[in-house]
């Protein structure tokens, strides 16, 4: 199944990076924000313009991240329109310093309380 019809099919929520290497998902204990995120599939981004989805599986300090059944996704060519080019990789540890984004694949019922805001 391609990345496009994935995307399409599910509704992501983006996981913000501060600079400390940390993730926020507006939720007061980050323990409890990475338990929420585990066995999620998650699609990450990183700076040389791929992408992994995968099983989230831990995330460290330094928020690097580790996907579990990982594959990744890369443009065959340069050109805008390209075709996607895909390969499976297992178990994977994305840097914190090569992520450019992250969603989590969620229902919007999940989403609303993930972004749900404290009274």
């Amino acid at each position: 199944m391609a990345m496009e019809d994935d995307a399409e099919k599910s509704s992501y929520i983006q996981v913000e990076s501060s600079e400390e290497g940390t993730t926020t998902l507006n939720s007061s204990n980050p323990a409890t924000k990475v338990k929420m995120l585990l066995f999620r599939r998650m699609l990450v981004g990183v700076s040389d313009g791929r992408f992994f989805m995968g099983s989230f599986h831990c995330m460290d300090k330094q928020g690097n991240i580790i996907l579990q059944d990982a594959v990744e996704y890369r443009s065959t060519r340069r050109s805008s329109p390209s075709p996607m080019e895909q390969r499976c990789l297992g178990l994977i540890l994305i840097p914190f310093s090569c992520r450019t984004s992250c969603h989590v694949d969620c229902s919007i019922e999940e989403q609303l309380s993930l972004l749900s805001l404290p009274r």
